[in-house]
């Protein structure tokens, strides 16, 4: 979609990207792709399937990931299969999960996905500060 004044954008079911994918904005991804996303939120569908590292400030994950997962705010519902490390400053995972990998809360120390969040937000040292969170969703 083009456009600043766009709120989100689709791939759907029948579209397949080989290449990364990068978006200012929230992205539902319904249908497959094959290269690293980097977004500000990402929504996936329980049919999509991602082949690459996701990197986003807040992820709703419920198909197929090959790849790893840095999120500050990380939601796995049952449905998703997820091949790779999860980083996440807060976590809720759905009971029926399947996520082979390792799960490492992410703090001011972790890396650039929480500096960057923290100065777009203005934030400083927030993240560090607080505990990490994990959430068992029934």
């Amino acid at each position: 979609m083009a456009g600043n004044n766009s709120t989100f954008s689709v791939i759907g079911s029948d579209v397949r990207i080989t290449g990364d994918v990068s978006a200012s904005t929230e992205l539902h991804v319904d249908g497959r792709i094959e290269g690293d996303i980097t977004c500000a939120s990402l929504v996936q569908g329980a049919d999509s399937v991602i082949d690459g590292a996701i990197t986003a400030e807040s992820a709703r994950m419920s198909g197929t990931v090959s790849g790893s997962i840095t999120a500050r705010e990380l939601v796995i519902l049952k449905s998703a299969r997820i091949k790779g490390d999860v980083h996440y400053n807060a976590l809720t995972i759905e009971q029926g999960a399947q996520v082979e990998g390792r799960f490492a809360p992410q703090n001011a120390a972790g890396g650039g996905m929480i500096s960057a969040m923290e100065t777009k937000s203005g934030g400083k040292g927030s993240a560090g500060d607080e505990e990490p969170k994990l959430t068992l969703a029934t």
